[in-house]
């Protein structure tokens, strides 16, 4: 059961096209793939910063800026989906 000429229907209802689809599908692989990436950068910057919390008291808010620094990515990502 192939369901491509149904979604094609469904999305191409009230006046968009195939191109408006195409950039939309780009963009929202763009924004997922950044976000997939900010969380696999995440996952170790945030098991140091805890690790160095728990050494030193005063690393709070250094490992709390390294740990939020991969989300600039996806952010960025938006800006340029919203943008271009």
């Amino acid at each position: 059961m192939t369901l491509g000429p149904e979604l094609a229907d469904v999305v191409l209802q009230n006046g968009a096209t195939l191109e408006n689809f195409t950039d939309s599908g780009a963009a929202a692989l763009a924004v997922g793939l950044a976000a997939l990436a900010a969380g696999y950068a995440e996952r170790g910057i945030g098991a140091a910063a805890v690790g160095a919390i728990a050494e030193d008291d005063d690393m709070f808010v250094p490992g709390l800026i390294m740990t939020v620094l991969p989300e600039t990515l996806v952010i960025l990502a938006l800006v340029v989906v919203f943008v271009v």
